[in-house]
């Protein structure tokens, strides 16, 4: 077996990416067409870590949209339960078994945070919550390790509001994906699973409900690029 399922065990999940760690960004930044690095810094602008501010990245995979949190003086920490990410990321960094390049890489399940209660001032996840098993668990976790009127930012594949562009780009997706992946040397059988669970992924106002139900609140939520992903962004009840 060399992709994970639909029902998202984590075991599955923390394998497959482990074996796409390596040219995970680049295949990222060629199937999106270089939007990837538009929407990280809408993440990071959501974001909007300040001094002092310590800004928890989960689904960090590779740490490369964690040092977009530290601009302003913040504090970053990468987590992923991939290792074979964040051994990739502490060396791309440059860091050794515990840093990377001054950004912690702490290895942690969405669903059960090794972080204490009220620690950060903000909590993001990138493209990696419907990767994981239980996504209504992982929310009131990353509500457990938020300081009260903090707030969560969710960057997240999600459904294209042009209907004519939406046949196009699901074509392109459950056929062209996988083999611009296995062009570039990555794992296709991985993006197979990546393109299913896109389109297996709820739209943009169910997942605003499922955030509202974990205990998060003013929850709401912004389009980018025709709805190919939209941001989510929720606050702590203080």
């Amino acid at each position: 077996m060399t992709r994970a399922q639909l029902d998202k065990q984590p075991h599955e999940v923390a394998a497959m990416f482990d074996r796409t760690a390596r040219r995970y960004d680049l295949v990222n930044d060629i199937i999106s067409m270089g939007q990837v690095r538009l929407w990280r810094k809408a993440v990071a602008a959501a974001v909007d870590a300040g001094p002092g501010e310590i800004v928890l990245d989960l689904g960090a995979g590779t740490g490369t949209s964690t040092d977009s949190f530290t601009t302003l003086g913040a504090r970053a920490i990468a987590s992923d339960f991939s290792l074979g990410m964040l051994q990739t990321g502490v060396q791309r960094h440059g860091g050794n078994a515990l840093t990377g390049g001054g950004v912690p890489f702490i290895a942690g399940d969405a669903m059960k945070l090794p972080f204490a209660d009220d620690s950060v001032d903000a909590v993001t996840i990138s493209v990696a919550l419907r990767n994981v098993h239980d996504t209504a668990q992982a929310l009131r976790e990353m509500l457990r390790v938020t300081k009260p009127g903090g707030r969560l930012v969710i960057l997240e594949f999600s459904h294209v509001t042009v209907k004519s562009f939406d046949l196009v780009y699901r074509e392109y997706l459950m056929k062209m994906l996988p083999q611009v992946a296995k062009v570039f040397g990555s794992n296709d059988d991985s993006y197979e699973y990546l393109a299913e669970s896109i389109r297996d992924w709820p739209d943009q106002p169910t997942l605003a409900r499922t955030i509202q139900q974990a205990g998060w609140e003013r929850v709401a939520w912004r389009n980018l690029t025709m709805g190919i992903v939209a941001i989510h962004r929720g606050f702590k009840p203080a």
